[in-house]
């Protein structure tokens, strides 16, 4: 059986696999990114999973994809304000000898819903995966679409709060740093956005505040953007999506409020979850090979 080695590079955990051509996983894990230690300490742990995963019992893959945050090209990783990275070359990601294809994490899970998930084959769709950060899979007449140098989608660093919290992309008030999983975890004092979801259940006020100001700067990026592409459905993914109705419950009549003329698009989680970005980082593969 063929399959490809993919990796999805994440601001806190990398996620790699095997994986066929219909998306069937043979083998996945995952491993910390070790985003703290610096730029070139992740593109060393990125090269070394890359090793391991085209080493296995399994037999060699066929090509190694890999999705990678920020601003990217076929050939460089431009820029990341995750891990503070600047044109690094694809070839520095990995020492293996199968062709190898480089790609922006956002836009690849974004394909993999268009392929296997809640997306379907919808001609406009907002594919919006919030994690450590928050970018968007812009999808037009049926087709993602890059934008003029490919990094259309950044919604995360839209501002919604002029002058507000500073975003470690160095702009203030982005919706990143309101509604993203880590920030909404660092601002109540958590390790993850699923402590601040629990204590929002038993009550607790103060998590409670920084909840409801998150879907708020959600409802008003997703308002600005309806507004200019007119979507048909939004889809929420990334580690924040496995909060299901105690972020869409709310979301829903906040988006509604704000288009008081217009009917909102509805909103789903994905159904892949936190595969998607390792599912497409698997299609950047077989597209290297022509498939």
């Amino acid at each position: 059986m063929k399959f490809v080695a993919a990796i999805d590079v994440g601001g806190t955990t990398m996620k790699g696999g095997l994986v066929t051509r219909d998306g069937e996983l043979l083998h996945a894990e995952s491993r910390p990114t070790p985003r703290a230690e610096g730029p070139d300490r992740v593109v060393a742990a990125v090269s070394a999973f890359a090793d391991d995963l085209t080493d296995t019992a399994a037999g060699r893959p066929e090509a190694l994809g890999l999705a990678v945050p920020g601003l990217v090209t076929p050939t460089h990783a431009v820029y990341s304000a995750a891990f503070g990275w600047r044109d690094v070359p694809a070839e520095a990601f990995t020492r293996v000898d199968v062709p190898v294809a480089l790609g922006h994490d956002v836009r690849s899970a974004g394909e993999a819903e268009l392929a296997h998930g809640a997306a379907g084959r919808s001609g406009e769709v907002l594919f919006l995966p919030i994690g450590t950060g928050i970018a968007g899979a812009v999808v037009l007449s049926g087709a993602l679409y890059g934008g003029s140098a490919g990094w259309a989608g950044q919604i995360g660093h839209i501002p919604v709060r002029p002058d507000g919290l500073p975003c470690p992309c160095g702009g203030r008030g982005c919706l990143s740093a309101y509604a993203s999983a880590s920030a909404i975890a660092a601002r109540c004092g958590e390790r993850s956005a699923a402590d601040v979801v629990t204590r929002v259940a038993a009550g607790d006020a103060g998590a409670a505040a920084v909840w409801d100001e998150a879907v708020d700067a959600l409802a008003l990026a997703l308002a600005t953007y309806t507004l200019l592409l007119d979507p048909a459905k939004v889809v929420i993914g990334g580690g924040l999506s496995l909060a299901g109705e105690a972020l869409l419950g709310p979301l829903r009549p906040r988006l509604a409020a704000r288009l008081a003329w217009r009917p909102p698009p509805a909103l789903a989680v994905s159904a892949l979850g936190t595969r998607a970005g390792l599912l497409g980082a698997a299609l950047l593969a077989w597209r290297a090979l022509g498939a």
